[in-house]
């Protein structure tokens, strides 16, 4: 038996290893995820006709990127607690619409805040549609891939930008900006294919439907219906509070909002966690905040930079895009072999820290767009190309039974560093040029994250709190095996 174990791994090619069933649950979610890309970097190109249209200040048209944040936890907590009791499958599904009817409804945006409350709906689909895909795509490959389904997963992503910058150059010349929301209907159509066609990821029926299991991660949130009051209080708290911090409502009050909206998550991730999981919620949040924030500066201001700073034309600017996209797709991929190769923490950490020999050359040319071109596709690979492997990352430390809910609430949270990341970077762009501000954003970050993963912080903080946690739920069953065996006390 232990022969069958181990020989697809050595005698075949690892695709071959994957089957066609496999294959077909992994293109299906790529696909969902392709059109995730789209629809949410549409804003980001289309952010300077939208400000002359209504008129925005540079901080309102950021806000308009931070917007999708502001739901991204609820939206990933509620749609991962989902995928958690009725399948990965019904999740990614609902997520799709979600994000679809978001994107739609900006294409008929008549100021500012309707804008803004689409926004919102876009990102509670995207946040469920990251946790969903990412739990579908891993739960359904052979354990040792689970690097290579991770990378190749959110690939999707950047091809769905690279799409975008195409579909902008054709459209939005002649059409105008709003008929590119009016493309967000296409995903329905995969939505619903993707309900009829698929299967179920075979980790979450094996360890959950056919055991018959219900989980309910948010059990811990209401257990008393005193608990449940003050809960569903926090949630409101917690939503104004973000809303106020990134819209010019809140300006004046944004450090205590700030402080407000953070300790209602943190009282949420406490919870969530338990006694003995707090500390791993906690610390993981902090380590994608901080990795948000070092991708999200470019991700979301440098069409803006390209056109306002470097003075590009629309060619000129999906000329560059074409370059940034395809440079994170190449980084996903090659994250994915790197990951199954080395292990997912060492690959990322040690790829992020060859990306700071790029950040500040990026936005030291000027004039060459064929040299801008080719140095942010180096840096887009190692930096923002790297984080393909976040899923494989977060869920390994993560039960199969409450997967879907912990990544997408720990994710999702930590992604408001991606809302801060802009209103950050218009703020300091007001004090020197904006290309720096994003360099200096987007070095700080990347040091602070490959501390915290290479010195693999998260983890060694759970056992502090839970000295018998499992290594990684995701490995390879004889790994998971072995760790829970070394775990036992003597």
């Amino acid at each position: 038996m232990e022969r069958t174990v181990q020989k697809p791994p050595s005698t075949l090619p690892w695709y071959r290893e994957v089957s066609g069933t496999q294959w077909k649950s992994f293109f299906a979610a790529w696909l969902g995820y392709v059109l995730d890309g789209f629809d949410f970097v549409l804003i980001t190109l289309v952010l300077t006709e939208i400000s002359d249209d209504f008129g925005l200040s540079t901080v309102q048209a950021a806000s308009l990127i931070s917007g999708a944040f502001i739901t991204r936890w609820l939206g990933g907590a509620v749609l991962g607690a989902l995928g958690d009791r009725y399948g990965r499958k019904l999740s990614m599904v609902l997520s799709i619409l979600l994000y679809s009817l978001g994107t739609f409804a900006c294409g008929f945006a008549w100021n500012y805040h309707s804008l803004f409350a689409a926004r919102l709906a876009i990102g509670m689909g995207m946040a469920g549609e990251y946790g969903a895909s990412a739990t579908y795509v891993m739960e359904s490959w052979p354990a040792r891939l689970r690097s290579r389904a991770s990378g190749f997963l959110i690939s999707g992503f950047s091809v769905g930008s690279v799409l975008a910058a195409q579909v902008y150059d054709w459209v939005v010349p002649s059409l105008g900006w709003r008929w590119m929301f009016y493309l967000g209907l296409i995903p329905i159509a995969v939505a619903l294919w993707m309900r009829r066609a698929l299967p179920e990821a075979e980790e979450w029926t094996a360890d959950v439907a056919d055991q018959g299991a219900k989980p309910n991660p948010f059990r811990p949130l209401f257990r008393t219906p005193r608990l449940a009051t003050v809960n569903t209080v926090l949630v409101v708290v917690a939503t104004l509070s973000l809303f106020m911090v990134f819209t010019p409502s809140g300006e004046g009050m944004v450090p205590a909002l700030s402080v407000v909206a953070g300790l209602a998550l943190l009282a949420f991730a406490v919870q969530l966690g338990g006694k003995r999981g707090w500390l791993l919620y906690v610390s993981m949040i902090v380590t994608l905040f901080f990795a948000f924030l070092y991708s999200w500066p470019i991700q979301s201001l440098l069409p803006t930079y390209l056109k306002s700073d470097l003075g590009y034309s629309t060619g000129q600017v999906t000329d560059v895009l074409f370059f940034a996209g395809f440079g994170t797709m190449v980084g996903c991929w090659g994250a994915g072999f790197l990951g199954d190769l080395i292990g997912a923490k060492k690959a990322y950490a040690l790829t992020l820290l060859a990306s700071l020999a790029f950040v500040f050359p990026v936005f030291a040319v000027h004039d060459n767009l064929l040299v801008l071109g080719c140095l942010l596709f180096l840096l887009q690979a190692t930096s923002f190309g790297i984080s393909g492997l976040l899923p494989r990352y977060i869920g390994g430390h993560f039960p199969t039974a409450s997967r879907g809910a912990a990544l997408g609430f720990t994710y999702n949270v930590g992604a408001l560093g991606g809302a801060v990341a802009p209103v950050l970077g218009a703020r300091l762009a007001s004090g020197m040029d904006l290309g720096q501000a994003l360099a200096v954003l987007t070095f700080a970050g990347t040091v602070i994250v490959v501390l915290l993963v290479g010195f693999d912080v998260p983890a060694r903080l759970n056992r502090l709190a839970d000295p018998g946690a499992v290594a990684d739920h995701l490995a390879e069953p004889s790994a998971t095996t072995r760790s829970r065996t070394a775990d036992r006390p003597g």
